[in-house]
């Protein structure tokens, strides 16, 4: 690690030395539970130091990835030069009225706890998505005929220069799985969302209810990064995987779930090597079939092993 003496000193200068790892097992810090190692993993505790980090790598040319809980991300085996920055310690929620201000390495089941506990409705359809708020922000993440687009009102995001930048609603280009923060490379640091007044026994009949629908129908016992795929306009995936026979194939430690045909799951000693082979596998089976192109909605990052 000599090309890094210089960033290594800057680093401990900024970042409590508990919270730098080096040569750090990415599966340790991935919902797939696979992925190699990363030269440093860094877990900042305040806003600053998330942006002094950014800051660091950018002048000292170090490559740089920002992660949550890493449950939409698959790490390849050879692991990842450079840094990942880690922001599951910046884990406050402040409630406000109807407003419900929240730092990105939240997750996305506390958020709805936290609304049910002051009777706000609104973030129910999140109660179930594995993740943090951050990453869930940057793509939008929804289910149950819910967005984030729907409740989000601002964001305070970081630039990949360290810059701080407030966001409204509008500049944050909300889409299908994309907005301005994925666009222009953004860190999301903080998040309010606007949310209503129900009644506490209805809001938590819904998010009893949303929860055991997951259960039954996602394979929440095996390791794996949710919805592999983006949905294609006009197509179910999972319809589409089970229509071409594909439920339950297997490359390696690598499954196509039994119970939900949209998810890939570790069956206990897959590599990413598996998992991407099995994805192209998919990818190919439905073109061939279907004339459908599917596009990994999991991040894919790393190298692979020589």
């Amino acid at each position: 690690m000599n090309q890094y003496s210089n960033f290594s000193k800057r680093l401990y200068d900024i970042i409590k030395t508990h919270n730098v790892l080096l040569n750090e097992p990415m599966k340790n810090h991935t919902s797939f539970k696979v992925g190699g190692p990363v030269d440093f993993l860094v877990t900042p505790e305040n806003y600053d130091e998330v942006v002094n980090s950014i800051k660091l790598c950018n002048e000292e040319k170090i490559p740089y990835y920002i992660i949550g809980k890493g449950s939409n991300l698959l790490v390849k085996d050879g692991g990842f030069r450079g840094a990942v920055i880690k922001l599951t310690k910046l884990n406050k929620i402040e409630v406000i009225g109807e407003n419900v201000t929240v730092q990105c390495g939240v997750d996305l089941c506390d958020v709805s706890t936290a609304a049910l506990q002051y009777n706000l409705t609104g973030f129910e359809f999140a109660c179930g998505i594995p993740g943090t708020v951050g990453g869930a922000v940057a793509m939008n993440a929804g289910a149950y005929d819910g967005e984030i687009k729907n409740v989000i009102t601002k964001a305070l995001v970081v630039d990949k220069e360290g810059k701080l930048i407030s966001l409204s609603k509008e500049e944050m280009e909300l889409g299908y799985r994309i907005s301005a923060v994925q666009i222009h490379g953004y860190t999301v640091l903080e998040s309010t969302f606007k949310l209503n007044v129900g009644e506490h026994d209805k809001i938590k009949a819904r998010i009893d209810d949303l929860t055991k629908k997951r259960e039954d129908k996602q394979p929440l016992e095996f390791p794996s990064a949710g919805s592999t795929f983006k949905r294609p306009e006009g197509y179910f995936v999972g319809k589409l995987i089970e229509d071409c026979s594909l439920k339950g194939y297997t490359i390696g430690g690598a499954q196509v779930s039994e119970k939900h045909g949209g998810f890939i799951i570790n069956k206990g000693d897959a590599t990413a090597k598996d998992i991407l082979d099995l994805i192209q596998h998919i990818q190919n089976t439905i073109k061939e079939k279907f004339g459908v192109e599917l596009h990994p909605e999991v991040r894919i990052i790393g190298e692979d092993i020589n």
